[in-house]
C-alpha cells in the first residue's frame, strides 16, 4: 500500500478504540474538523449534507401536521429566564452569558440560548387570544449553547450543536399529550426509517426529565459500543409555562383558561449514533437514503478500451441522474482503480458499479455493496430499478444488522451485582425492577457510570398514558434496594 494509501485510510479499530476510531472517521471522510475553540467543531460539506437529509424528513412531517417554522433570537434576557425558576436551576451551569456589546456594558445580561421555552413562550402568549388561536405549533432549526460539555466529541457532544425546537400550545391536556406521541412517533421514524437505526421509546425517569415539565418521553438508540443514544424527546409541559408566561385563551363558554404545552428537540447527536452504528474500519458507512452520493461509477479501462468503456459508464450515471439518484462518474486519470475503491469506501458511498471492458461488451455491471462487499453481476438493461433494489437491499442490511444489535443487548437482572456485572462485561440495556427512588440510580452511577436511560411505557396516545410498564410480578423488588418496585427501569451506559 502506497504511503498516500496508508494516509487516508483508517488506522484505528473501532472494536479496540472505538472513541479515537470515532474520531479518525469523522475526519477522514471528511464530515467535520475541530474549532479553533475547544469544544466547537466545523461541519464540512458533506457531514452538513447529511444533517440536511435528517432536516428534509423531519420538516416535512412536521408541516404534515399543522406545524410551521419560525425563528427566535439567540439572545435571551436573563429576566425571561427567570420567570421559570425551573430551567434557571436546571441550565444555570449550561448558559454562556453576554455581558458587554460593543465597548457598553449591557444594562441585562443576555443568555446565548440554550433552550428557548423562555423566549417563544411570551410570544405564543401574545398571539393567543381564542380558543380559536389553538392549537398553536411552532419549530426552529437553530443552534444553542450549552457551555458544560468538557469531553468534547464530534456530533456526539459539543459546546454549540445545531437542533431542531417545536414548541406548541394547546386548548385541553388531551390535545398536548397527541402532539407528545405524534413527535416522539415522528422520532421513531426519522431513526428506523432514514438512519436505519431501530430505537427504543419510553420516558426519563422524573428525577432526569426536562426542567419545567410533567413528563419527558424519548427514543434511546444502542450504540456499538454498547453505549446508549438518547436520540430525540418530546416533552409535556402540562400548564406550567403556560402559567409563567401568562399562555391564556378564552375558551368556548367565553371563560379565560390556560393552555398545555409542548416541546420537543432533536439534535445532530443523530449523526454521531448514524456514524457510530454502521461505519467500519475501513471508514464511513451511511444508508443510501441520506448518503450524500448514493451511488459511484467506476470506470476500469486500458487505453485500448478507454472510449468505449468511459461512453458506456457516462451513459448509465445520465440514467441514473435523470431518475432522481444520486450518482457520481469517477473517471479521474490520475487514480486507479484501487484508490477509487478505498477513497469512495472511505466516505461510505453505499453502492459501486465497477465497469469494465467486459462488462462493456456483455452489456452488464458489476455491483458492489459498501457494507459488506457483496459483489453481483447484473444486466445493464433495467439499471435504475435494479440499483433501486440493490439501495434498498443495502438499506435493509444495514438495519437487519442494527436490530440484531439491539435484541441481543437488552439483559435482565436483579440485584445490585447482576446490574453492574451485565454493563461491566456486556455493555447494552439491562432491565430491572425499580422502586423509584433516585438513590437507587445513584448507587449504580457511582460504581458503574450507568444511569436509567429510559423507562418503557404502559400505554401511549392520551391523557392517561405515560405511566412507566409495571413488572409482571405484582410482588416484584427493587432490584438495588430490595423494596417494592412497581416501574420497569432501563440501565445503560450513555453518550
Amino acid at each position: 500500500m502506497s504511503e498516500e494509501s496508508q494516509e487516508l485510510g483508517i488506522t484505528e479499530s473501532k472494536s479496540h478504540r472505538p472513541g479515537e476510531w470515532y474520531a479518525e472517521v469523522v475526519q477522514k471522510a471528511g464530515l467535520a474538523d475541530y474549532a479553533p475553540m475547544g469544544g466547537f467543531i466545523v461541519t464540512k460539506p458533506r457531514g452538513y449534507a447529511l444533517w440536511e437529509r435528517i432536516q428534509e424528513a423531519l420538516d416535512g412531517w412536521f408541516k404534515e401536521t399543522g406545524v410551521q417554522n419560525t425563528y427566535f433570537p439567540m439572545f435571551i434576557p436573563e429576566s425571561f429566564l427567570e420567570r421559570e425558576k425551573d430551567i434557571v436551576e436546571g441550565f444555570d451551569p449550561e448558559v454562556a452569558w453576554v455581558t458587554q456589546g460593543g465597548h457598553d456594558e449591557l444594562e441585562e445580561r443576555l443568555a446565548v440560548r440554550p433552550t428557548s421555552e423562555s423566549i417563544i413562550a411570551p410570544f405564543m402568549a401574545k398571539w393567543t387570544r381564542s380558543h380559536r388561536d389553538l392549537p398553536l405549533r411552532l419549530n426552529q432549526w437553530c443552534s444553542v449553547v450549552r457551555w458544560e460539555a468538557t469531553e468534547t466529541k464530534p456530533f456526539f457532544r459539543t459546546k454549540e450543536f445545531l437542533w431542531q425546537e417545536g414548541h406548541t400550545a394547546h386548548a385541553t391536556s388531551e390535545g398536548a399529550w397527541e402532539e407528545v406521541w405524534t413527535r416522539l412517533g415522528q422520532y421513531e421514524r426519522v431513526y428506523e426509517d432514514v438512519l436505519a437505526i431501530p430505537v427504543l421509546r419510553g420516558k426519563k425517569p422524573e428525577h432526569d426529565k426536562f426542567p419545567g415539565a410533567d413528563m419527558t418521553t424519548t427514543v434511546e438508540a444502542l450504540m456499538p459500543d454498547g453505549k446508549s443514544v438518547q436520540g430525540a424527546t418530546s416533552h409535556n409541559l402540562g400548564q406550567s409555562f403556560a402559567e409563567a408566561f401568562d399562555i391564556t385563551f378564552v375558551d368556548e363558554d367565553e371563560e379565560e383558561r390556560t393552555a398545555y404545552t409542548t416541546s420537543w428537540g432533536l439534535s445532530w447527536r443523530a449523526l454521531g449514533a448514524l456514524i457510530m452504528t454502521h461505519s467500519d474500519d475501513q471508514g464511513l458507512v451511511l444508508p443510501p437514503t441520506v448518503a450524500p452520493t448514493q451511488v459511484v461509477i467506476v470506470p476500469i479501462w486500458q487505453e485500448d478500451t478507454k472510449e468505449k468503456v468511459l461512453q458506456y459508464s457516462a451513459e448509465i450515471a445520465a440514467e441514473l441522474e435523470d431518475a432522481g439518484v444520486r450518482v457520481e462518474l469517477d473517471d479521474r486519470d490520475e487514480r486507479n482503480p484501487g484508490f477509487k475503491f478505498n477513497e469512495h469506501e472511505l466516505n461510505g458511498v453505499p453502492l459501486r458499479v465497477e465497469i469494465g471492458p467486459n462488462e462493456v461488451d456483455d452489456e452488464e455491471v458489476t455491483l458492489v455493496h459498501r457494507p459488506d462487499n457483496e459483489n453481483v453481476v447484473e444486466d445493464r438493461a433495467g439499471i435504475v430499478e435494479t440499483v433501486d433494489d440493490h439501495l434498498e437491499t443495502i438499506y435493509d442490511k444495514l438495519y437487519d444488522a442494527a436490530e440484531k444489535r439491539l435484541e441481543e443487548n437488552v439483559r435482565e437482572a436483579d440485584s445490585p451485582e447482576e446490574i453492574m456485572g451485565t454493563i461491566g462485561k456486556h455493555g447494552g440495556y439491562v432491565e430491572t425492577a425499580w422502586c423509584g427512588d433516585e438513590a437507587c440510580e445513584e448507587a449504580i452511577k457511582e460504581k458503574v457510570a450507568a444511569e436509567i436511560v429510559m423507562q418503557p411505557l404502559a400505554e401511549e396516545g392520551g391523557a392517561s398514558a405515560g405511566e412507566p410498564k409495571a413488572p409482571e410480578d405484582d410482588d416484584a423488588e427493587c432490584a438495588v434496594c430490595g423494596d417494592p418496585a412497581d416501574q420497569i427501569a432501563y440501565f445503560a451506559r450513555s453518550y
